[in-house]
């Protein structure tokens, strides 16, 4: 069930009261109505008659996969979805959405900005967040985020690969052990980092960084 509306009937259970013991309560001026305390903004927009954050997800997915939305607008729609999976029950709803494999594809978009917001999204969605973690690692975007991040020519693209890879490993030992494997051998830690020390994962994505910027012309020299 949408969030929202999940939120929504809690809420209109506990308030039933009221008007359970007396029919005509709601009809008198003088009793206090329930209030909207206790709702969430998610909630209050369901009950007011706005889009909820799930509809308003689907509809920012469709113009990100549109082939009649310009890129512009397709940029417009990738910055509202990751502003709206910063809450934690949006990024948890990416999987019953079905928006785990379209945002994947992404990552390959020949378009600079679409990759760039892809692996943005990424990072954004599986932050403190172990479900999403999880979600990203079953559907292999790992790899594609390493070679993003060491080989991609546009340089935001590598940097949002690394924060999503960053994002992704900590505090969860699936994906550190899956990133662990994907990477070249220079930069595989010489002994096993735990995921639960900041500064050891730190210490090689920071390695990953300085490859990343080895990978831009301009740091090479223009060569």
């Amino acid at each position: 069930m949408d969030p929202g509306m999940n939120q929504l009937l809690k809420w209109s259970i506990e308030n039933s009261d009221a008007t359970r013991d007396d029919p005509t309560a709601s009809m008198d001026p003088k009793v206090e109505r329930p209030s909207r305390q206790g709702l969430n903004a998610e909630a209050i927009k369901v009950l007011m008659g706005g889009p909820s954050d799930a509809e308003l997800m689907k509809q920012s997915m469709e113009a990100i996969q549109s082939p009649d939305v310009s890129l512009e607008n397709k940029l417009v729609a990738f910055d509202n979805f990751e502003q709206l999976i910063e809450t934690i029950d949006n990024a948890n709803n990416m999987q019953a959405l079905g928006f785990w494999t379209p945002l994947k594809e992404q990552l390959g978009n020949k378009e600079a900005e679409m990759r760039r917001m892809a692996a943005w999204c990424m990072g954004t969605a599986v932050q403190n967040n172990a479900r999403s973690q999880e979600r990203l690692l079953v559907i292999d975007a790992i790899p594609i985020l390493v070679e993003l991040a060491l080989e991609d020519a546009d340089e935001q693209v590598r940097r949002k690969a690394v924060y999503a890879l960053s994002s992704e490993v900590r505090n969860y030992p699936p994906a550190l052990k899956a990133l662990v494997q994907e990477l070249p051998e220079e930069l595989r830690p010489s002994k096993v980092v735990d995921p639960a020390d900041m500064e050891e994962i730190d210490s090689l994505i920071d390695g990953i960084k300085r490859a990343s910027i080895k990978s831009d012309p301009d740091a090479r020299g223009g060569s």
